[in-house]
């Protein structure tokens, strides 16, 4: 496994990231283990969850899942940098959700408890909350720095100038503000190259892209189908919409030799500012195909005939503006 720091930080983390979002609603909680065992045995130490995630309001269930695992030893919380989520509602009481400071406070101490530790390496807002100002935002943050239970913030679904925002008022606060930002990025979608990517670059933020293969439409899907295999209905809409550009990228996967997946990864890792994809697997079996994908190299050639299947957007104001 290969690792590079978070962003500007002195953080190390693997090229990969293991997201947990199946773990209860798709994997059980045996099955969940077993792949976090597998991960860390992959050299994988980055691992990101949310509080909402399970997907039954309030229980946390992901987070509880991944707090057993930290509580059976082994070193297991030691070796992992543990990423988690607030702004999703918690509860039907309207101070358990988005970023005020109550709900910053009250979230981390949920999210403690849960996961069974002492402090998040990685404490990500999941979306902008457009009701709530920076500089009340980051006063819970520093509160929660100084006691230890966060070390570092980073973000979730912003934009370019949520970002500057952010990290012009953390100066002016002499606090370190974002050190990453996770977005939805990938061959399909590409809209954070117009502004996000920049500005993530610009302020030293790492990015985090989610759903790497587009919720699967470029994991092969037209090869699983050949097999009998079905896709899901969201998954299904994506080909439909997108089938000529994932008929002419599966060609050229199998041209490379290597399967769609591996290379939708490896075009992630050649972007500049990536610091590490989130892999989401369901199974074990799952995990060990997404970690061939960090040894697949694309040579400039081939990176250029991708920007053909999937034309990039382009940095503003350049792609709407001369």
């Amino acid at each position: 496994m290969e690792y590079t720091h978070l962003g500007r930080s002195g953080l190390s983390v693997s090229r990969l990231c293991l997201g947990t979002m199946n773990f209860g609603p798709e994997a059980t909680e045996e099955v969940s283990r077993t792949i976090m065992d597998r991960a860390l045995e992959h050299g994988i130490n980055f691992f990101d969850t949310a509080n909402v995630y399970g997907w039954r309001k309030g229980e946390g269930w992901t987070e509880r899942i991944v707090g057993n695992w930290f509580a059976q030893g082994g070193e297991r919380r030691e070796k992992v940098v543990i990423a988690t989520k607030l702004y999703g509602s918690m509860s039907d009481w309207p101070n358990d959700t988005f970023l005020s400071a109550r709900n910053i406070i009250s979230a981390c101490e949920a999210s403690l408890r849960r996961l069974q530790t002492d402090h998040i390496d990685l404490y990500q807002m999941h979306h902008v909350d457009r009701d709530t100002p920076w500089d009340e935002i980051w006063q819970a943050m520093e509160t929660l720095v100084r006691q230890g239970k966060v070390i570092y913030v980073g973000s979730s679904n912003h934009a370019g100038w949520n970002i500057a925002q952010a990290q012009e008022t953390a100066r002016n606060r002499n606090f370190q503000g974002l050190v990453s930002e996770q977005s939805l990025y990938n061959l399909l979608e590409r809209r954070v190259e117009m502004e996000v990517l920049p500005a993530a670059r610009e302020y030293g933020l790492g990015v985090i892209p989610w759903s790497p293969l587009m919720r699967g439409a470029l994991g092969g899907i037209l090869r699983k189908q050949k097999e009998g295999r079905s896709a899901s209905e969201t998954t299904q809409n994506v080909l439909n919409d997108h089938r000529e550009q994932i008929e002419r990228y599966e060609s050229l996967c199998d041209e490379l030799g290597h399967h769609p997946a591996d290379v939708g990864i490896a075009w992630l890792l050649a972007q500049p500012g990536v610091t590490a994809p989130i892999i989401g697997p369901r199974t074990v079996e799952q995990l060990d195909s997404s970690v061939g994908a960090v040894e697949v190299s694309l040579d400039e050639a081939t990176l250029g005939r991708l920007d053909t299947i999937f034309p990039p957007v382009g940095p503003a104001p350049e792609a709407y503006a001369w």
